[in-house]
């Protein structure tokens, strides 16, 4: 990236947090984030849409053509096409650039509002990209209590904040910057999981995260090739068919995709499914401010492991996925998931209490029998008895487990415990299991510790190549792993290395004797300087 770029990335980031700070005020960090996203959200599909229609009325030879400028009733002759076309339509005169430009004169901006982000979501009714839309602007409720007790106060609030979007130099949307725009939800998502807490933490994986997971599920083990020296080479996909993640949170996850291959390179587009409902908005939000087009993507609201929305579109070629650590689910007390064609395999269902494996065999019977998954883990997972311990030996068994990777500890927001990496795989040749301590590959920045580029590109190339490293990494054959009772804690296979510095005694006290005579010389030193001052101020 220039130095151009990321100093524009800077200031981006820069005004964002001046945004938050300045118009937060009463309303709590993280639902104010609703808002900026909102405001964020409805700027960029105006300014996505007017430049769609002057590109396509300039290429047809209408070269003064300003959407923008249209009136309304000239405008609504095209609705049905531009439905068609973009998945929304949006009057000239409800553009966000237009409702900036009277929001200092407008005494009913909040109605104003209201009326727009209602006549956007009616846009797309009974048209395939009304799931896609509907409900999006729920979270910024204009008419809140939180943005002031009078509609003065909510008014002068919201002007603020349309007036601050409006500034943000997110450059213009034909000038290939379109990146600012999800570069800007992503620094917002960081800054707010950051000081939320667990109330923010939860729903957003750290951007380095998403990377290893993203990367690791694009490893072609199955195009190997060995060279004329016999060097082994193992490339990355360069495209893949779908993408999912059945619990997907805010989307950052499958977008890594969209960044790393480039969007047209996931041809059939990016699936997931979220039981938060403001998750889920934002999720969908995320998507279209990456220019990830609705036909593209295809986010579901609801419980995956209750009732999971995308049976049609399974399976997958690579999953990724930071599901819930240990959350409750019906488990044994519904009687339909022991015959559930994704859970019976194993002949055991996971822990009410700890619902980690129902997850993990989700995953793996929505996996493709070519495909690759990565899943951040509670590491609890990888040693604790009883039906975990049984769904382990199924999974071990039938060789679907291709590597445990142990992170540092203090990687996500809102908790500082040490997580894994579980990768699937059903296309193994080898009956073993890599295991990588990747403990230490990090650097501490600020309050947290931060997976750095070369970190990750460690644990790739391990992955990748599955090579023994001394205290680091291990390629484990699954006999052992039985003798072991199942148990696939990384520090069972890898020797933690002692970093607990040898002391020679001798020298120790030979180096504690010439401090002592040190001291007796200096304090000897100083006991004749105290006596010539005495004996100055006697004379």
């Amino acid at each position: 990236m220039s130095n151009q770029k990321e100093k524009e990335r800077t200031e981006l980031h820069k005004t964002i947090w001046q945004i938050a700070n300045d118009l937060r005020g009463s309303v709590d960090g993280w639902d104010f984030k609703q808002y900026v996203l909102g405001m964020l959200f409805y700027r960029f599909i105006s300014e996505n849409l007017v430049t769609y229609l002057n590109k396509n009325e300039k290429a047809s030879g209408n070269k003064e053509f300003s959407y923008e400028n249209l009136s309304d009733d000239v405008a609504e002759t095209a609705r049905k096409q531009v439905v068609d076309e973009k998945g929304f339509f949006i009057l000239p005169s409800e553009l966000f650039s237009n409702v900036a430009k009277k929001a200092k004169s407008d005494d009913d901006l909040n109605v104003t509002l209201e009326n727009i982000f209602k006549n956007i979501e009616k846009s797309a009714q009974g048209t395939e990209s009304e799931g896609n839309l509907k409900g999006l602007f729920d979270d910024i409720d204009v008419n809140s209590n939180k943005l002031g007790g009078t509609v003065i106060e909510k008014n002068d609030k919201l002007r603020k904040l349309i007036n601050a979007v409006d500034n943000l130099k997110l450059g213009k949307y034909e000038d290939n910057t379109i990146d600012a725009f999800g570069d800007a939800y992503e620094y917002l998502m960081t800054m707010y999981a950051a000081n939320a807490g667990k109330s923010g933490g939860e729903f957003f994986t750290p951007q380095e995260v998403s990377e290893l997971l993203t990367k690791l599920a694009l490893i072609d083990f199955g195009n190997e090739t060995v060279d004329e020296k016999g060097n082994r080479h193992i490339p990355d996909k360069k495209r893949v068919e779908k993408v999912y993640d059945p619990a997907c949170g805010s989307g950052s996850l499958l977008l890594k995709f969209a960044k790393i291959l480039g969007k047209d390179n996931v041809k059939l587009g990016f699936f997931g499914q979220e039981i938060n409902l403001t998750t889920y908005n934002l999720a969908r939000i995320n998507m279209f401010l990456h220019d990830i087009n609705f036909e593209k993507f295809n986010i579901a609201y609801g419980d995956t492991l209750k009732n999971p929305v995308h049976w049609d579109d399974k399976p997958f070629e690579a999953i990724v996925s930071n599901p819930p650590y240990s959350t409750n689910w019906d488990g044994k007390d519904n009687p339909l998931f022991i015959n559930d064609e994704r859970f019976s395999p194993a002949g055991v269902l996971a822990p009410k209490s700890k619902a980690d494996y129902a997850f993990v065999m989700h995953i793996l019977s929505w996996l493709s029998s070519n495909g690759s998954a990565a899943i951040v883990e509670f590491p609890g997972i990888l040693y604790r008895g009883g039906a975990e311990q049984k769904i382990r030996q199924y999974l071990i068994d039938n060789n679907f487990i291709d590597s445990i990777i142990q992170l540092p500890s203090d990687l996500f927001f809102g908790n500082t415990i040490s997580t894994v990496i579980m990768t699937l795989r059903k296309n193994k040749t080898d009956n073993k299991i890599f295991f990588v301590d990747a403990s230490e590959e990090y650097e501490r920045h600020g309050i947290k510790n931060k997976l750095m580029d070369k970190n990750i590109e460690r644990i790739l190339d391990s992955v990748r190549f599955k090579i023994d490293e001394e205290h680091f990494s291990r390629y484990v054959d699954v006999r052992e792993i039985v003798e072991r009772g199942y148990n696939l804690s990384v520090n069972t296979y890898i020797e933690t290395e002692d970093l607990t510095e040898v002391i020679d005694i001798k020298e120790l006290n030979a180096s504690i004797n010439q401090i002592v005579k040190r001291i007796d010389e200096l304090r000897k030193s100083i006991d004749e300087i105290v006596t010539d001052l005495e004996g100055e101020q006697d004379e």
